[in-house]
């Protein structure tokens, strides 16, 4: 069977005109190996590696078996449930869905930690047919007795992997044991583990595995490079690098030194918001709002955001402190060339870790260009083409109904020096078209505008002028992707 197209799998026409006038035409390795088995209802355990198409893969199926099910929506017993470890992947899963589950008539609503129960429990008792959640708030809500698993028929796991990381398992094994033994049930995750393969063991009947890459094959258009610097270069060589045009992702070990670089970028005159597990769920949504709209041009995060993480057009990921396990370094390196775009993955190594970034890359199954480099080194223009701006420190917006105008994420505020000059704004590294048509303020923050002599297409639109002053230090918004855990109960 060609399995060239959704419709030759077995997708139903309206779930398939919905993918095209997005623009996904041609299924991925993971959605072509496991749809005919999954749209047959048998149970799947799917293998593939981060930003590999898993999501569509899962919720075509879901969908569709709910569409041709005989069964209707009931107050407080959704029909399919899909469990997420973080409210980030769980917000994705249900932005993904949202245009398929409307051409079907069907209705969804996420659940999750970190904001009120109230608008959750309200939705659930008038009932949808899909709830999309993190572990924690749904087992809470179940006690409360405001939903009950009882009349589901599709239950999903995704990010398999990453719960376990996170210590959700068994959290999970208690939500799965409130579902009914003879529904489907789908398992996807970028390993499979033993911890996974227990799981499975338990809750999949006659599974189909499929294992649509290796679990350690980096993306084909992804290139790894380690430059080895010395403790006073470090700074200055991300600096350079993320002064570039678009959007850079640096990952940190810790919380504190999410902050700290977040601050010393902004201080340089890089606009870069923070994201850790110490903030609010309203913080993260203003974080990844000013980073999709490119307010802030640069992310700096935590490795519990490495799997929430869902920006198409982000080709540079930068690995400040190279982390713990190789798993982790692909699901970071994961970030970048997504949706079939190329993307860079850039790891800065001091004397110390020079060992242990060894042991890291080639447990990672990847081998890495590796340079002693400075922050004059003319490898930076290549891994990061173009010229080097400083367009003053984000800002974050005022709260609505504000008297200062900007982006809505928020403002760069203006450096010292060249305050007055513009540039226009420049457009999408894929698609070469702005977010915003505005033009944005150039500024002369503190060692601003080094240049590099190439200049590639640049990844993020720009948007209107701040009118914003650089002499404040910024507010800085970011987010938790981490759900907290909620008491465990006994069943």
């Amino acid at each position: 069977m060609s399995t060239d197209t959704f419709g030759a799998l077995g997708v139903p026409s309206s779930l398939v005109d919905v993918l095209a006038s997005g623009g996904i035409t041609t299924p991925t390795p993971i959605q072509a190996a496991t749809l005919p088995d999954s749209l047959a209802g048998r149970d799947v355990l799917g293998r593939g590696r981060t930003g590999s198409g898993k999501t569509v893969a899962f919720l075509l199926p879901l969908l569709t078996r709910l569409a041709q099910s005989r069964s209707s929506r009931t107050p407080k017993r959704p029909r399919a449930l899909v469990l997420a470890p973080t409210r980030e992947l769980a917000t994705q899963i249900e932005e993904a869905m949202a245009p398929l589950a409307r051409a079907l008539g069907l209705t969804s609503r996420t659940v999750f930690g970190g904001v009120g129960q109230g608008p959750q429990v309200a939705a659930l008792r008038r009932g949808v047919d899909v709830v999309v959640a993190c572990p924690g708030r749904l087992e809470d809500l179940v006690g409360q007795g405001h939903v009950s698993l009882a009349n589901v028929e599709v239950t999903v796991v995704d990010e398999a992997d990453h719960m376990a990381d996170l210590g959700f398992l068994p959290q999970v094994r208690r939500l799965l044991d409130a579902t009914p033994r003879g529904g489907q049930r789908m398992l996807f995750s970028a390993t499979l583990d033993a911890g996974i393969g227990v799981l499975a063991s338990r809750y999949l009947v006659e599974p189909v595995t499929h294992e649509a890459d290796s679990a350690q094959s980096p993306v084909s258009a992804m290139t790894h490079h380690v430059l080895h610097v010395s403790s006073a270069a470090h700074l200055p060589v991300l600096l350079d690098l993320t002064s570039a045009p678009g959007r850079t992702i640096v990952f940190t070990r810790t919380k504190h030194r999410a902050k700290r670089l977040a601050r010393q970028l902004n201080d340089a005159g890089v606009p870069a918001v923070e994201l850790h597990g110490n903030l609010s769920q309203g913080q993260r949504t203003r974080t990844m709002e000013a980073f999709h709209s490119g307010a802030a041009q640069t992310l700096v995060a935590t490795d519990i955001a490495a799997r929430g993480i869902h920006v198409d057009d982000v080709a540079l990921v930068v690995h400040a402190d190279p982390p713990v396990e190789h798993k982790a370094y692909l699901h970071r390196s994961g970030r970048t060339a997504r949706a079939g775009a190329a993307g860079t993955v850039v790891t800065l190594m001091t004397d110390e870790q020079v060992r242990d970034v060894r042991d890291l890359t080639r447990k990672a199954g990847i081998r890495p260009t590796i340079t002693r480099a400075h922050a004059q080194h003319p490898v930076l223009a290549e891994l990061a083409p173009g010229e080097r701006t400083r367009e003053g420190a984000y800002v974050a917006a005022a709260p609505a109904g504000g008297s200062r105008g900007g982006r809505g994420a928020g403002e760069r505020a203006g450096g010292s020096g060249r305050g007055g000059g513009r540039r226009p704004g420049r457009g999408s590294r894929a698609g070469g078209h702005g977010r915003g048509q505005g033009s944005e303020q150039r500024s002369g923050g503190p060692g601003g505008g080094s240049g590099g002599s190439r200049r590639r297409g640049s990844r993020r639109g720009a948007g209107q002028p701040s009118g914003a002053s650089g002499g404040s230090r910024p507010a800085r918004s970011a987010a938790s992707f981490s759900e907290r855990s909620a008491p465990r109960r006994s069943r």
